[in-house]
């Protein structure tokens, strides 16, 4: 089951302060109620059980962060939301 949700309905996957995609693909690493992808740039903001990406958020970084990918899951869409921000630059 999904811990969490992109804006447009993206199930996502937490691992302690890791997050996957549905798919397994590592996105990045939670720090507080941000996420930054591997490289250590701002990739989100976590809302309730959204994460949204907000430009005026995005001067925020972190350190590198690795993680091997995890297996798939079956989880399914929600459907999108309408609170302000875009939908975050994580991986299908």
């Amino acid at each position: 089951m999904a811990d969490l949700y992109t804006k447009n309905g993206r199930p996502l996957r937490l691992s302690g302060d890791k997050l996957f995609m549905c798919s397994g693909t590592y996105v990045g690493k939670i720090k507080g109620d941000y996420v930054f992808d591997p490289s250590g740039r701002y990739a989100g903001t976590i809302l309730g059980e959204r994460v949204v990406y907000r430009s005026t958020h995005s001067a925020r970084i972190s350190s590198h962060s690795v993680s091997a990918n995890r297996g798939g899951s079956g989880a399914g869409n929600r459907g999108a939301s309408g609170m302000w921000g875009d939908e975050p630059p994580f991986p299908d």
